[in-house]
């Protein structure tokens, strides 16, 4: 069994329909998201709340409208039908507004231990994300991330198709 781990990304903005009222961290000056998915609101759960101790800010819980097995390696199974098959589950909420928070943490389970990291950036490229990501996930593969300028990132579509092609094959 994989050890459920959490990634950190930075996020530009992202358009949906659900709002929280943002909380500024008093010592930073900065409206923080720690958004996340965690299967039965376990180990991610966890991770995301030490991490809310730590910095403030809001939480949001990602959920899906329908449940998963109970079993392990059910779930698993589940969830590698719905990857291959392109299956998104739908959500009980989204989120509206990212773009009022400065910092978003996303944590979710990763259970085959392929992470693929793609980060929007003005400048910074994939900074040192790739760099955190292996520290944080010493046993899982990491695949070439996407660097993608965030004023360009209404005109990346030929820069994603290539980059998965590549990525993918």
């Amino acid at each position: 069994m994989k050890t459920k781990l959490i990634l950190f990304a930075l996020i530009a903005m992202i358009t949906t329909d659900f709002s929280l009222n943002a909380q500024t961290t008093p010592a930073q000056g900065k409206k923080i998201l720690i958004a996340y998915y965690s299967l039965r609101n376990g180990n991610t759960r966890l991770v995301a709340e030490e991490i809310q101790k730590n910095v403030g800010g809001d939480i949001f819980r990602i959920e899906t409208t329908h449940g998963y097995p109970s079993e392990y390696r059910a779930v698993t199974e589940q969830a590698r039908r719905e990857l291959d098959t392109g299956f998104r589950p739908p959500l009980k909420a989204n989120m509206k507004n990212f773009s009022q928070y400065d910092i978003v943490f996303i944590g979710s389970p990763n259970w085959w231990g392929t992470i693929v990291p793609f980060i929007t950036h003005e400048g910074s490229r994939l900074g040192r994300s790739a760099a955190d990501i292996a520290k944080l996930a010493p046993g899982a593969t990491l695949l070439n991330g996407l660097p993608v300028r965030g004023s360009s990132a209404a005109n990346c579509a030929a820069d994603v198709k290539k980059w998965t092609f590549l990525s993918f094959k």
